[in-house]
């Protein structure tokens, strides 16, 4: 019974020294994320291996695991200043979409660390918006070139990112902010040009009219005098005897006097 104690003690101490071993050697790896392996007698961080993935692993105790969120993030650069083509000073506020490439986690970790986002993504994003800004006019960047300079933005900082070990997905323009004077005339000669444009449209849409009333007219005086042209006294005369002898062919009283018309076509008296 005495010596229960003193073999406990050291069983005790055994299972505290295991437990430590255990939870020093394992790493569970949750969704969406991925780790870098550190050999601290092994050649530092690993990158000629595939990453550690979702889930349990047991590792060396004295090595290391690096766990990134390899999951498609966002970054949000609000009031970004600029200037434009003009030295105009702009506000951006703009999202950037993206994650690490995971086959190349370990050369990033090597290379730029946990902290790539300001490493990378933001001071990238930061220079391109102002290079791709500068080619443009506040007039263009406020309407009709917004998703121009979006794509270019995205494009340029793509091509640089990728060869750092990063994946962009997506660069969105939320918002450009003019000051307000300029804004405003910005404005009115937008109004401007759409008075002008509906202004510009009745005309047109006035010519038209005339045109077909023209070509309306002309048509109807072609026609009346190919008719004139065609209507020869024999003609007329004809066409008096065929309506003459219709009219004797009908049942109403009535009195023919005979070559007492014009042309000697005969006058038809009825009742009336």
């Amino acid at each position: 019974m005495q010596k229960l104690p003193k073999i406990g003690l050291p069983v005790i101490a055994g299972i505290f020294i295991l437990f430590i071993f255990i939870s020093k050697s394992s790493i569970n790896i949750g969704y969406g994320e991925a780790g870098v392996l550190f050999k601290t007698f092994g050649g530092g961080v690993v990158i000629d291996e595939p990453v550690l993935g979702e889930g349990f692993h047991i590792i060396a105790p004295w090595n290391k695991v690096y766990v990134y969120n390899v999951k498609q993030q966002e970054v949000f650069e609000s009031k970004m200043q600029v200037l434009s083509s003009n030295g105009l000073e702009i506000s951006l506020d703009i999202s950037v979409l993206y994650q690490p490439l995971i086959p190349e986690l370990g050369l990033l970790h090597k290379t730029k660390g946990e902290n790539y986002l300001n490493i990378i993504i933001i001071p990238q994003i930061r220079a391109v918006a102002r290079s791709v800004v500068g080619r443009y006019t506040p007039e263009q960047l406020y309407s009709t070139k917004r998703d121009a300079i979006q794509n270019e933005i995205f494009e340029e900082t793509k091509k640089v990112v990728e060869n750092q070990h990063v994946q962009l997905n997506a660069v969105l323009v939320r918002d450009v902010t003019l000051p307000i004077a300029i804004r405003e005339a910005i404005e009115r000669k937008l109004n401007q040009e759409q008075e002008a444009l509906e202004y510009e449209f009745r005309i047109e849409k006035a010519k038209q009219e005339a045109e077909r009333q023209r070509i309306d007219a002309e048509g109807k005086a072609t026609a009346n005098r190919i008719l004139s042209a065609s209507l020869t006294n024999k003609i007329l005369q004809e066409k008096g005897i065929d309506a003459t002898i219709k009219l004797s062919e009908s049942p109403n009283s009535k009195v023919i006097v005979i070559g007492s018309g014009e042309s000697g076509l005969p006058i038809i008296l009825g009742n009336q």
